[in-house]
């Protein structure tokens, strides 16, 4: 699995997709609402996370009548793992370094 370069907005979209669940999948225009990002941002970023086996992304199966089906995605098992031990080590370095949480 391929390191990935750990930005604000990557940032941004790995906290959204960990918090996703079965029940509430992201796709890509949510992804942009809670990330607070443009989708020329967003898009670039989750297919970089799907090339790396970070992520997976699948169409909507169900009824959508009048628009387009959505692409739903979700970090695989071992995305999850790298994504959370990586922004993990960010707050511990931050941490140690005296810096205010989160992704500023």
């Amino acid at each position: 699995m391929t390191p990935i370069r750990l930005t604000k907005p990557t940032i941004a979209v790995l906290e959204v997709l960990l918090s996703t669940t079965d029940d509430a999948p992201a796709w890509g225009l949510s992804i942009c609402r809670d990330a607070d990002l443009g989708p020329g941002t967003v898009y670039p970023i989750l297919d970089r996370l799907t090339e790396r086996g970070w992520a997976t992304s699948r169409e909507e199966t169900s009824a959508h009548p009048g628009r387009p089906a959505r692409w739903f995605y979700e970090l695989t098992a071992s995305g999850r793992q790298q994504a959370t031990a990586a922004l993990e080590a960010r707050a511990s370095r931050r941490s140690r370094l005296g810096l205010a949480g989160g992704a500023a």
